[in-house]
Protein backbone atom coordinates (compact mmCIF):
# COMPACT_ATOMS: atom_id res chain seq x y z
CA UNK A 1 0.00 0.00 0.00
CA UNK A 2 2.49 2.26 0.70
CA UNK A 3 4.46 1.75 -2.48
CA UNK A 4 1.40 2.40 -4.22
CA UNK A 5 0.46 5.25 -2.64
CA UNK A 6 4.09 7.05 -3.25
CA UNK A 7 3.84 6.21 -7.07
CA UNK A 8 0.49 7.88 -6.68
CA UNK A 9 1.70 11.39 -4.88
CA UNK A 10 5.16 10.88 -7.26
CA UNK A 11 2.14 10.52 -10.57
CA UNK A 12 0.14 13.43 -9.34
CA UNK A 13 3.33 15.67 -8.74
CA UNK A 14 4.40 14.91 -12.40
CA UNK A 15 0.68 15.91 -13.77
CA UNK A 16 0.60 19.00 -11.40
CA UNK A 17 3.66 20.10 -12.88
CA UNK A 18 2.77 19.52 -16.54
CA UNK A 19 -0.15 21.40 -15.98
CA UNK A 20 1.66 24.07 -14.87
CA UNK A 21 4.57 24.38 -17.28
CA UNK A 22 1.38 24.15 -20.40
CA UNK A 23 -0.66 27.19 -18.46
CA UNK A 24 2.38 29.14 -18.55
CA UNK A 25 2.89 28.26 -22.26
CA UNK A 26 -0.28 29.13 -23.07
CA UNK A 27 -0.22 32.17 -21.10
CA UNK A 28 3.00 33.27 -23.14
CA UNK A 29 1.39 32.57 -26.44
CA UNK A 30 -1.93 34.65 -25.62
CA UNK A 31 0.25 37.01 -24.36
CA UNK A 32 2.32 36.73 -27.61
CA UNK A 33 -1.24 36.98 -29.68
CA UNK A 34 -1.87 40.14 -27.84
CA UNK A 35 0.97 42.24 -28.61
CA UNK A 36 1.22 41.16 -32.46
CA UNK A 37 0.97 44.12 -34.70
CA UNK A 38 -1.59 43.74 -37.45
CA UNK A 39 -1.22 45.63 -41.15
CA UNK A 40 -3.93 47.25 -42.41
CA UNK A 41 -2.53 48.13 -45.24
CA UNK A 42 -4.99 45.93 -47.88
CA UNK A 43 -7.91 46.47 -45.35
CA UNK A 44 -7.95 49.94 -44.21
CA UNK A 45 -8.92 51.75 -41.03
CA UNK A 46 -12.76 50.90 -41.50
CA UNK A 47 -12.34 47.19 -40.88
CA UNK A 48 -11.62 48.10 -37.33
CA UNK A 49 -13.37 51.20 -36.86
CA UNK A 50 -16.77 49.54 -35.55
CA UNK A 51 -14.87 48.89 -32.43
CA UNK A 52 -13.50 52.75 -32.03
CA UNK A 53 -15.62 55.31 -29.75
CA UNK A 54 -13.45 58.44 -30.48
CA UNK A 55 -9.89 58.63 -32.46
CA UNK A 56 -6.91 61.29 -31.67
CA UNK A 57 -5.71 61.79 -35.05
CA UNK A 58 -2.18 63.32 -35.27
CA UNK A 59 -1.85 65.93 -38.02
CA UNK A 60 1.63 66.62 -38.89
CA UNK A 61 2.86 63.65 -40.45
CA UNK A 62 -0.58 61.69 -40.77
CA UNK A 63 -2.75 64.88 -42.64
CA UNK A 64 -0.21 66.60 -43.95
CA UNK A 65 3.79 67.28 -44.55
CA UNK A 66 3.81 70.85 -43.29
CA UNK A 67 3.27 71.59 -47.38
CA UNK A 68 0.46 69.97 -48.30
CA UNK A 69 -2.33 68.01 -47.12
CA UNK A 70 -2.38 64.46 -47.64
CA UNK A 71 -5.66 63.27 -49.90
CA UNK A 72 -6.62 59.99 -48.63
CA UNK A 73 -6.18 60.96 -44.88
CA UNK A 74 -8.55 63.64 -45.45
CA UNK A 75 -10.75 61.13 -46.97
CA UNK A 76 -10.89 59.05 -43.72
CA UNK A 77 -12.23 62.28 -42.11
CA UNK A 78 -15.01 62.15 -44.23
CA UNK A 79 -15.74 58.58 -43.83
CA UNK A 80 -15.55 59.10 -39.94
CA UNK A 81 -17.92 61.17 -40.18
CA UNK A 82 -20.50 59.53 -42.12
CA UNK A 83 -20.03 57.14 -39.50
CA UNK A 84 -20.42 59.37 -37.01
CA UNK A 85 -17.16 58.61 -35.54
CA UNK A 86 -15.90 61.47 -32.75
CA UNK A 87 -11.99 62.22 -33.68
CA UNK A 88 -9.92 64.92 -32.28
CA UNK A 89 -6.99 66.81 -34.61
CA UNK A 90 -4.59 66.26 -31.34
CA UNK A 91 -0.85 67.73 -32.37
CA UNK A 92 2.04 68.91 -30.38
CA UNK A 93 1.83 72.26 -32.12
CA UNK A 94 3.71 74.82 -29.28
CA UNK A 95 0.25 77.46 -30.18
CA UNK A 96 -3.05 78.21 -29.69
CA UNK A 97 -5.68 76.32 -31.88
CA UNK A 98 -7.08 79.20 -34.25
CA UNK A 99 -2.87 79.60 -34.97
CA UNK A 100 -3.15 76.18 -36.40
CA UNK A 101 -6.65 76.20 -37.52
CA UNK A 102 -5.88 79.35 -39.76
CA UNK A 103 -3.03 77.06 -41.10
CA UNK A 104 -4.94 74.07 -41.65
CA UNK A 105 -7.22 76.60 -43.55
CA UNK A 106 -4.25 77.88 -45.64
CA UNK A 107 -3.52 74.52 -46.47
CA UNK A 108 -7.02 73.64 -47.66
CA UNK A 109 -8.77 71.73 -44.88
CA UNK A 110 -12.39 72.95 -44.57
CA UNK A 111 -13.82 74.62 -41.18
CA UNK A 112 -15.96 72.02 -40.30
CA UNK A 113 -12.81 69.90 -39.41
CA UNK A 114 -10.39 72.74 -38.13
CA UNK A 115 -13.14 72.18 -35.32
CA UNK A 116 -11.59 69.52 -34.33
CA UNK A 117 -8.13 70.65 -33.62
CA UNK A 118 -6.54 70.67 -30.18
CA UNK A 119 -2.82 71.82 -29.70
CA UNK A 120 -0.27 71.49 -27.06
CA UNK A 121 -0.30 75.19 -27.09
CA UNK A 122 -3.81 75.32 -26.07
CA UNK A 123 -3.55 72.68 -23.19
CA UNK A 124 -0.28 74.74 -21.92
CA UNK A 125 -1.62 78.61 -22.30
CA UNK A 126 -4.42 77.48 -19.95
CA UNK A 127 -2.50 76.01 -17.16
CA UNK A 128 0.53 79.17 -17.68
CA UNK A 129 -2.45 81.52 -16.84
CA UNK A 130 -3.17 79.92 -13.74
CA UNK A 131 -0.20 78.51 -12.51
CA UNK A 132 2.15 81.15 -13.61
CA UNK A 133 0.15 83.96 -13.37
CA UNK A 134 1.70 87.32 -13.26
CA UNK A 135 5.14 85.83 -13.05
CA UNK A 136 8.26 86.59 -15.64
CA UNK A 137 9.35 84.64 -18.20
CA UNK A 138 11.92 83.91 -20.92
CA UNK A 139 10.80 82.67 -24.03
CA UNK A 140 12.87 80.05 -26.06
CA UNK A 141 11.83 80.14 -29.59
CA UNK A 142 11.06 81.69 -33.04
CA UNK A 143 9.27 85.09 -32.89
CA UNK A 144 5.98 83.22 -34.76
CA UNK A 145 4.96 81.78 -31.28
CA UNK A 146 4.65 84.45 -29.76
CA UNK A 147 0.41 84.59 -30.05
CA UNK A 148 0.81 82.07 -27.47
CA UNK A 149 1.49 84.29 -24.72
CA UNK A 150 0.17 87.16 -26.09
CA UNK A 151 -2.21 88.26 -23.58
CA UNK A 152 0.28 87.95 -20.69
CA UNK A 153 3.47 89.40 -23.02
CA UNK A 154 3.96 92.18 -20.68
CA UNK A 155 5.82 89.92 -18.62
CA UNK A 156 8.16 88.80 -20.98
CA UNK A 157 12.19 89.54 -20.54
CA UNK A 158 14.67 89.58 -22.14
CA UNK A 159 17.43 88.71 -19.66
CA UNK A 160 17.39 85.15 -18.31
CA UNK A 161 18.52 85.84 -15.14
CA UNK A 162 15.72 88.50 -14.79
CA UNK A 163 12.86 85.43 -15.16
CA UNK A 164 10.97 83.46 -12.97
CA UNK A 165 10.56 80.88 -15.42
CA UNK A 166 11.00 79.47 -18.62
CA UNK A 167 8.45 79.03 -21.88
CA UNK A 168 10.21 76.74 -24.42
CA UNK A 169 7.83 76.72 -27.94
CA UNK A 170 11.37 75.66 -30.21
CA UNK A 171 14.25 76.80 -31.19
CA UNK A 172 15.57 80.02 -32.52
CA UNK A 173 15.59 80.67 -35.94
CA UNK A 174 19.33 82.04 -35.95
CA UNK A 175 19.94 78.75 -34.13
CA UNK A 176 17.37 75.98 -35.63
CA UNK A 177 20.19 73.38 -36.36
CA UNK A 178 22.90 74.25 -33.62
CA UNK A 179 21.99 71.99 -30.56
CA UNK A 180 24.85 73.24 -28.39
CA UNK A 181 24.08 76.83 -28.17
CA UNK A 182 21.33 75.82 -25.99
CA UNK A 183 23.54 73.56 -23.76
CA UNK A 184 25.57 77.09 -23.49
CA UNK A 185 22.49 79.26 -23.13
CA UNK A 186 20.92 76.92 -20.60
CA UNK A 187 24.12 75.04 -18.47
CA UNK A 188 24.09 77.88 -15.25
CA UNK A 189 20.13 78.41 -15.02
CA UNK A 190 18.50 75.08 -14.28
CA UNK A 191 17.28 76.27 -11.03
CA UNK A 192 14.52 77.72 -13.42
CA UNK A 193 11.76 75.70 -14.62
CA UNK A 194 10.87 75.00 -17.78
CA UNK A 195 7.50 74.75 -19.37
CA UNK A 196 7.70 73.42 -22.97
CA UNK A 197 4.71 73.34 -24.93
CA UNK A 198 5.87 70.50 -27.99
CA UNK A 199 7.89 67.55 -26.50
CA UNK A 200 8.28 66.12 -30.39
CA UNK A 201 12.01 65.79 -30.37
CA UNK A 202 11.99 66.66 -34.72
CA UNK A 203 9.79 66.85 -37.55
CA UNK A 204 9.72 66.57 -41.29
CA UNK A 205 9.02 69.45 -43.14
CA UNK A 206 8.43 68.41 -46.74
CA UNK A 207 12.27 66.30 -46.99
CA UNK A 208 13.84 68.30 -44.16
CA UNK A 209 14.07 67.38 -40.44
CA UNK A 210 14.04 70.60 -38.01
CA UNK A 211 14.57 70.32 -34.43
CA UNK A 212 11.52 70.86 -32.05
CA UNK A 213 11.32 72.32 -28.53
CA UNK A 214 11.71 68.90 -27.11
CA UNK A 215 15.12 68.74 -28.08
CA UNK A 216 15.98 71.61 -26.13
CA UNK A 217 13.84 70.48 -22.95
CA UNK A 218 15.92 67.57 -23.14
CA UNK A 219 19.22 69.27 -23.35
CA UNK A 220 17.67 70.96 -20.50
CA UNK A 221 17.12 67.84 -18.36
CA UNK A 222 20.20 66.26 -18.96
CA UNK A 223 21.97 69.74 -17.31
CA UNK A 224 19.73 68.71 -14.25
CA UNK A 225 17.10 71.10 -15.19
CA UNK A 226 13.13 70.60 -14.63
CA UNK A 227 11.01 70.58 -17.61
CA UNK A 228 6.86 70.40 -17.23
CA UNK A 229 5.31 69.24 -20.76
CA UNK A 230 2.62 69.79 -22.47
CA UNK A 231 1.15 67.83 -25.14
CA UNK A 232 1.81 63.77 -26.54
CA UNK A 233 2.35 61.58 -24.77
CA UNK A 234 1.64 63.05 -21.82
CA UNK A 235 -1.88 62.75 -19.79
CA UNK A 236 -3.14 66.28 -19.82
CA UNK A 237 -3.41 66.94 -23.45
CA UNK A 238 -5.84 63.63 -23.80
CA UNK A 239 -7.88 64.60 -20.82
CA UNK A 240 -7.99 68.55 -21.27
CA UNK A 241 -9.16 67.79 -25.30
CA UNK A 242 -12.28 65.20 -25.32
CA UNK A 243 -14.32 62.88 -22.98
CA UNK A 244 -12.29 60.26 -22.79
CA UNK A 245 -14.51 57.80 -19.68
CA UNK A 246 -15.64 54.46 -20.74
CA UNK A 247 -14.80 54.44 -24.40
CA UNK A 248 -12.63 52.46 -26.59
CA UNK A 249 -9.83 54.42 -28.48
CA UNK A 250 -7.82 54.52 -31.26
CA UNK A 251 -4.25 57.27 -30.82
CA UNK A 252 -3.39 57.78 -35.01
CA UNK A 253 -0.14 58.71 -35.53
CA UNK A 254 3.41 58.65 -36.88
CA UNK A 255 5.96 59.24 -33.91
CA UNK A 256 6.71 56.98 -31.48
CA UNK A 257 7.74 58.95 -29.10
CA UNK A 258 4.72 60.78 -28.57
CA UNK A 259 1.42 59.67 -30.56
CA UNK A 260 1.95 55.80 -30.21
CA UNK A 261 3.85 56.17 -26.49
CA UNK A 262 0.99 58.22 -25.63
CA UNK A 263 -1.58 55.63 -26.40
CA UNK A 264 0.73 52.79 -24.51
CA UNK A 265 0.73 55.19 -21.36
CA UNK A 266 -3.34 55.93 -21.44
CA UNK A 267 -4.13 51.97 -22.74
CA UNK A 268 -4.97 53.11 -25.77
CA UNK A 269 -5.03 51.01 -28.95
CA UNK A 270 -2.83 53.06 -31.48
CA UNK A 271 -2.21 53.05 -35.68
CA UNK A 272 1.36 53.77 -36.33
CA UNK A 273 1.94 55.49 -39.57
CA UNK A 274 5.00 54.50 -41.12
CA UNK A 275 5.83 56.85 -43.60
CA UNK A 276 6.45 59.64 -41.46
CA UNK A 277 9.01 60.78 -39.00
CA UNK A 278 10.25 56.91 -38.42
CA UNK A 279 10.07 56.36 -42.50
CA UNK A 280 13.82 55.10 -42.84
CA UNK A 281 13.60 52.02 -39.91
CA UNK A 282 11.33 49.92 -41.35
CA UNK A 283 11.31 46.75 -39.26
CA UNK A 284 8.62 46.83 -36.73
CA UNK A 285 9.79 44.24 -33.79
CA UNK A 286 13.11 46.07 -34.07
CA UNK A 287 11.39 49.63 -33.46
CA UNK A 288 9.31 48.47 -30.66
CA UNK A 289 12.30 47.58 -28.65
CA UNK A 290 14.27 50.41 -29.61
CA UNK A 291 11.52 52.69 -28.63
CA UNK A 292 9.68 50.96 -26.04
CA UNK A 293 6.52 50.86 -27.18
CA UNK A 294 3.52 48.55 -27.92
CA UNK A 295 1.84 48.87 -31.68
CA UNK A 296 -1.43 47.76 -32.38
CA UNK A 297 -1.67 48.23 -35.81
CA UNK A 298 0.00 49.93 -38.97
CA UNK A 299 -0.64 51.75 -41.83
CA UNK A 300 1.58 53.14 -44.46
CA UNK A 301 -0.09 56.12 -44.62
CA UNK A 302 -3.82 56.80 -43.28
CA UNK A 303 -6.11 55.60 -45.55
CA UNK A 304 -9.78 54.27 -45.25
Amino acid sequence: MRSYSLKAVIFQDAEKKYMVKKTKEIHRFLSYISLMTVNLDKTGLKSIINDIDLLFIDIWGVLHNGIKLYKESINVLDKLEQSKKEYILLTNAPRPNNTVINFLKNLGLDQSKCKKVSTSGEVALRYLKSKYKGLKFFHVGPPRDFDLFKSFEEFKVNNLDESDFIICTGLYDNFSENLDYYKNLLKNKIDKKMVCTNPDLVVDRGSNREFCAGSVAKIFEDLGGDVEYFGKPYPLIYTQSADIKKKNILCIGDNLNTDIKGANIQNFNSLFIMNGIHKNENNIDELKRKYDVDIDYTQKSLVW
